[in-house]
């Protein structure tokens, strides 16, 4: 392996490592407000909560997108293949309703 590539794959490695966190810190995040805004029988409470969850997977995506960069294996890149598919769909889904409740805010359940 040359040093450039050594160099690429730790850079790629923290890269990784850093989306998956601040992804992971994002989703927290907006689930604690999730939970306060359903205490507080907040009206935005699943629009805010699915903007947050939606800005976290996009960071997840993106270390699986980065991840396909060093798989060195067929398997591997099924496996990642699978997950960005996964979280695609889960991002996607959550886009979806982002924008089913802007659009029919009064609509909203009543809890």
């Amino acid at each position: 392996m040359s040093t450039l590539n050594i160099i690429l794959n730790n850079f790629i490695d923290v890269a990784i490592l850093l989306f998956e966190f601040v992804g992971a810190i994002i989703i927290v995040i907006a689930g604690l407000k999730g939970v306060v805004g359903f205490i507080k029988k907040d009206p935005l409470m699943r629009l805010n909560l699915a903007k947050g969850l939606a800005f976290g997977l996009e960071f997840k995506l993106g270390s699986e997108i980065l991840r396909t960069v060093v798989v060195r294996e067929f398997s591997e890149m099924l496996i990642v293949g699978g997950i960005i598919l996964l979280r695609a769909a889960l991002t996607f889904l959550i886009h979806w309703e982002i924008r089913t409740e802007e659009n029919h805010p009064e609509k909203e359940i009543k809890f």
